[in-house]
């Protein structure tokens, strides 16, 4: 994508044009590079404008529990609405962050597909730790349905 200064031709690579306009695509499986991409982008609009909406788009079939929690919790923290949209689909932790959008600024396009489900978790080992981790989906699931 070209864009026409007062200097001259500036080119931009698609997202990085679309986050000049703050849009933010969350596209694939949400991991830790995904997560902080996000995050990171999150946080440059909001030291941008805070006081401007952000505009993410979803299409994600999930991933990474805790990597999906950094992302909301960032969504949470910073003063910026955000309009989250569904487009393709939003599955498991993807469905998670377009529910965290903010009130009445949440949208899915009409052949879009959203799939939410309990916690997934698969431990080993002593059932102490087996445990610690059964509480830790339990918390996580009170967490969700809450929001």
């Amino acid at each position: 994508v070209s864009e026409k200064t007062l200097t001259g031709e500036r080119s931009y690579d698609i997202f990085s044009r679309l986050l000049k306009d703050r849009i933010i695509f969350l596209t694939g499986i949400i991991d830790d590079y995904v997560a902080n991409l996000i995050t990171a982008q999150l946080l440059y609009l909001e030291s941008d404008n805070p006081e401007k909406d952000i505009y993410m788009y979803i299409n994600s079939p999930g991933g990474i529990i805790t990597s999906g929690m950094s992302i909301y919790d960032t969504m949470q923290f910073i003063k910026s609405d955000i309009s989250t949209m569904c487009i393709g689909q939003a599955c498991s932790m993807g469905s998670f962050l377009l529910m965290a959008g903010k009130k009445n600024k949440r949208f899915c396009l009409p052949n879009s597909s959203i799939m939410i489900h309990q916690p997934l978790g698969g431990y080993q080992g002593q059932a102490s730790d087996i445990e610690i981790h059964a509480k830790e989906i339990l918390k996580i699931k009170n967490k969700k349905i809450k929001n």
